[in-house]
């Protein structure tokens, strides 16, 4: 694991075009193990002791203290997909057309097609299908009762969407990939994937070495304890576990973030309601429990 400042020099001479994206890579990728963290590595822990304090910046304990990150690097993959949506945005902006037969295409490789059923008499949307009487299906568009649905080929479906993309029939998710993730679309979502494909073939480089950049600027930022507090082992596992820490009021009791001050420091009404809304929720808890519905 590269220490912090091997971290800023990578990324200055991948700034800079010293180094390709590759070799990048394969720097920060080399030696790199499974489970390993940063805080167990030496460079952290010797750059730890200059700047935790004395005592914690929370409740003001001075037993075992730790270094309290307020934010956390995103993951690769995260920043690669956060770039390519603003290439992709670029690129739609800049080229908002798609050929029919290329979309067509592109369907018919990647999606398998279930057409809604419709009425043979009106072609409404989604008849009525019913069990027991016959004939089977009944439209309660113009009361039409029929055996048989028809379907809108793709075709079809293709030439309303590039008429009208707000047609009722082009809304429906009546496509599903054929990989592994089985994702329903509608037409308009998958010209989308189209141009965001197109983005990617064109961009692949510029997109994977910007999202390298941003996921090195966010790793040497968490090494460099810029965000982060000293903070007692009981306020970090609070903070991190349940999101909470302690009032600023009565430096006794612990609340949300999000919350200005815990339920003991709220108002009196306010209080009793809150407390009420808590009672409650443990009694519905346990009432679940009981009834094996938690």
């Amino acid at each position: 694991m590269l220490t912090y400042k091997e971290l800023i020099e990578l990324r200055e001479k991948l700034a800079s075009g010293e180094i390709s994206l590759e070799l990048a890579k394969a720097q920060y990728w080399k030696d790199f193990k499974e489970g390993q963290r940063s805080w167990h590595t030496k460079d952290w822990k010797e750059r730890r002791c200059e700047f935790i304090k004395c005592k914690c910046e929370i409740c003001s304990s001075n037993e075992t203290l730790t270094l309290q990150h307020l934010s956390h690097p995103k993951k690769f993959s995260e920043h690669l997909t956060e770039v390519t949506k603003i290439y992709a945005k670029d690129y739609i902006d800049s080229n908002p057309e798609i050929d029919k037969s290329e979309l067509r295409n592109y369907i018919l490789k990647n999606y398998d097609y279930f057409p809604a059923p419709l009425c043979p008499n009106c072609q409404s949307r989604k008849p009525n299908k019913r069990i027991r009487k016959v004939p089977q299906y009944f439209c309660t568009e113009c009361r039409h009762e029929f055996d048989e649905t028809i379907t809108k080929s793709l075709d079809e479906l293709i030439s309303t969407f590039y008429k009208n993309e707000e047609a009722i029939e082009v809304l429906d998710k009546c496509f599903v990939s054929n990989d592994g993730w089985k994702n329903k679309h509608n037409l308009s979502s998958i010209r989308y994937w189209l141009q965001r494909q197109r983005t990617k073939n064109q961009d692949a480089e510029a997109i994977e070495k910007k999202a390298f950049l941003l996921y090195l600027n966010d790793n040497i930022k968490y090494l460099s304890f810029e965000d982060t507090i000293t903070a007692c082992k009981k306020c970090a596992s609070t903070f991190d576990l349940y999101n909470m820490e302690l009032c600023p009021k009565c430096k006794a009791y612990y609340k949300g973030v999000q919350y200005p001050t815990c339920v003991q420091c709220l108002p009196e009404d306010k209080r009793k309601t809150a407390l009420e809304k808590t009672e409650l929720g443990k009694q519905m808890h346990e009432l679940h429990k009981g009834l094996g519905i938690d």
